[in-house]
């Protein structure tokens, strides 16, 4: 007689199990746990009885967090650039840290950005924050307010009303940057748009062709090349733009690592920057000053960003459970148009 399988143990069932059992999402289950209160009733007796038929036994130390007065918030990234996630986390971190707040860090795909999300608050985090690309996509904000979840969308250059926001002005700042190289006597400016799923690319794109427009330049197709805010994208957009013909004087990237790319292919073609050609960039991250000649670049305070973003979600967190009805802040930050070694006037 072939002995039985063992019965699987209750301690290595998880919330999960417990969500298909029931057909509800991860996120509902852990409301119930919680003993959250906005959850059906029918909802939840599903999940209960799903828990007893289980015999699942949630985690101690996770219930007494969740139960506690502590602030659990969640960070959900996937960015291509390391420098900006970087500083963005040492904002985080340190806001965090300053706060006695637990912050939870999850990297995702952006195609699975909802089943991430859906494992953060699984595991009892209170809240989410969304740098770019993430804080730009409608259907994960959502899915994040329909289970009333508060979260923060970061450097989205339209935030949604119903979610609260950090933010620079995206548009004031290409202008501004434009507008620096046109006083400098650059009229043929090209330009590397950010990548086309984010709202602050267009922002850029249009404060840059705004700019054009009241110093009486006509916006030229040509010199404008589709970039996804990597140094790659920018080595072959300045590639393209270094193609036309008369060349442009002056590249403006989008952001430091595709003016990076845009300085590696100057110097390839052993063009001087900025005596043969301006790169300016945006962000100022650490690269901005990691290449040669240092980028001229517009300065998003992005550690302070972050450093704000924790600060709205851990006080709607605790606005929620005081029983307050939920606000939906919008902070503007300011940016600064940082000067270095490589702009300068057009040869000749």
């Amino acid at each position: 007689m072939e002995p039985k399988p063992a019965r699987r143990q209750r301690g290595s069932l998880t919330i999960h199990d417990v969500a298909r059992h029931a057909g509800v999402s991860p996120m509902t289950v852990s409301r119930v746990i919680n003993g959250e209160k906005n959850v059906r009733d029918s909802t939840r007796e599903a999940v209960n009885a799903a828990i007893r038929e289980l015999n699942y036994a949630p985690n101690p130390a996770a219930r007494s967090l969740a139960g506690a007065d502590l602030v659990r918030i969640g960070l959900l990234y996937s960015n291509p650039s390391a420098a900006y996630l970087s500083e963005f986390l040492v904002g985080s971190l340190d806001q965090c840290s300053r706060a006695n707040i637990q912050l939870i860090v999850e990297k995702c795909d952006e195609a699975r950005a909802e089943a991430a999300a859906a494992r953060l608050v699984a595991s009892g985090v209170d809240g989410i924050i969304l740098p770019p690309p993430l804080c730009d996509f409608a259907d994960l904000t959502r899915t994040l307010n329909e289970a009333n979840v508060p979260a923060v969308a970061v450097a989205t250059g339209k935030p949604p009303a119903d979610v609260s926001a950090v933010r620079i002005d995206d548009f004031g700042a290409a202008q501004a940057m434009t507008r620096h190289l046109i006083g400098l006597g650059h009229r043929r400016i090209g330009f590397i748009k950010g990548h086309p799923n984010q709202t602050a690319s267009r922002q850029r794109h249009e404060g840059y062709v705004a700019a054009l427009a009241e110093a009486g330049i006509t916006a030229d197709p040509a010199l404008v090349a589709q970039g996804y805010f990597t140094y790659r994208s920018g080595f072959e957009g300045a590639e393209t733009l270094l193609a036309v013909e008369p060349a442009p004087t002056a590249i403006f990237a989008s952001n430091d690592d595709m003016a990076a790319g845009t300085v590696a292919v100057a110097h390839r073609r052993g063009l001087d920057v900025p005596g043969d050609l301006t790169v300016v960039g945006f962000d100022d991250s650490a690269l901005a000053t990691t290449v040669w000649p240092e980028l001229t670049t517009i300065r998003q305070p992005i550690a302070d960003m972050s450093r704000q973003a924790v600060t709205l979600l851990t006080d709607e967190i605790r606005s929620r459970r005081a029983g307050e009805k939920a606000q939906h802040p919008h902070a503007l930050l300011d940016f600064t148009l940082i000067r270095r070694e490589s702009d300068g006037p057009p040869k000749g």
